[in-house]
């Protein structure tokens, strides 16, 4: 059985605040939940109350499974001025921290037409083994998130999850692994079996909305009993992320992939 975390910008906006979506989620019978950027400084995010949010997750024992890191520095753009994402770094981890979030879901931003892909791609190494070694001791894992660049992220450097694989062997560290989202996976026309079984023990974090549409599962046309199957082979069993946009309320969205996760 998956644990499933409903993504509170996306699910539960029906209960109001951030705490309230948390206590609504817990509510439907869930005991995990992730976010977006954990102040909200990353438009469209609304601010966040960070103690009524630990005090809701608390109260519920809910899990919160992962959150942004702040700023989502374009990497990439000359002149390579990283300064902000790494003072910001410590500000994330000490708020995951406090929450007891165990996860930053990080990227790689635009990528730059003027360089060579493999000089970026060698770039991303740099800058997360420096992460890393700044974080040393946190208990935090970085999950570095390649997204597709056909519908919803164009011009974004890291769109294949084997780079994202590559640069995460690159890093070289058991704090640091990649995110796998099903559904921008399936956006880039990826092979779901032959991806996790190249990425191996690398997956950090899972999150799946259906393609195509990024809506909930049973909005699109994946098999989603055929896609956990071949998570649970893959011998992934972390918790997975629903960050969809719903085409029904909250609570109704739910209810085929819970069924199937119950039993994946």
């Amino acid at each position: 059985m998956y644990q499933l975390a409903p993504n509170i910008e996306l699910l539960f906006t029906e209960a109001g605040d951030y705490h309230d979506r948390v206590r609504a989620a817990a509510g439907a019978g869930f005991t995990a939940v992730e976010m977006w950027g954990p102040t909200g400084a990353d438009a469209p995010a609304q601010p966040k109350d960070l103690p009524a949010l630990k005090a809701a997750l608390e109260e519920t024992g809910t899990q919160l499974t992962a959150q942004l890191s702040e700023p989502r520095t374009q990497f990439m753009i000359p002149p390579w001025d990283h300064s902000e994402f790494f003072r910001k770094l410590d500000e994330g981890v000490a708020i995951a921290q406090d929450l007891g979030c165990p996860r930053i879901v990080v990227g790689s931003g635009t990528g730059f037409g003027g360089w060579k892909r493999q000089v970026q791609l060698d770039k991303l190494i740099e800058i997360y083994q420096k992460a890393i070694a700044q974080i040393d001791g946190s208990g935090i894992t970085l999950a570095l998130e390649p997204v597709n660049v056909r519908v919803d992220h164009p011009g974004s450097l890291l769109d294949r999850t084997a780079e994202a694989v590559y640069v995460a062997r690159g890093v070289d560290s058991p704090f640091f692994g990649v995110l796998y989202d099903i559904y921008h996976s399936a956006v880039e026309g990826e092979d779901m079996a032959a991806e996790l079984a190249n990425a191996g023990d690398l997956v950090a974090y899972v999150q799946l909305a259906d393609a195509p549409g990024r809506g909930e599962p049973g909005a699109g046309s994946l098999d989603w009993a055929e896609r956990l199957g071949i998570l649970r082979a893959s011998g992934y069993d972390g918790p997975i992320g629903l960050e969809y946009y719903p085409t029904v309320a909250s609570a109704a969205s739910v209810a085929l992939i819970r069924d199937l996760a119950a039993t994946a």
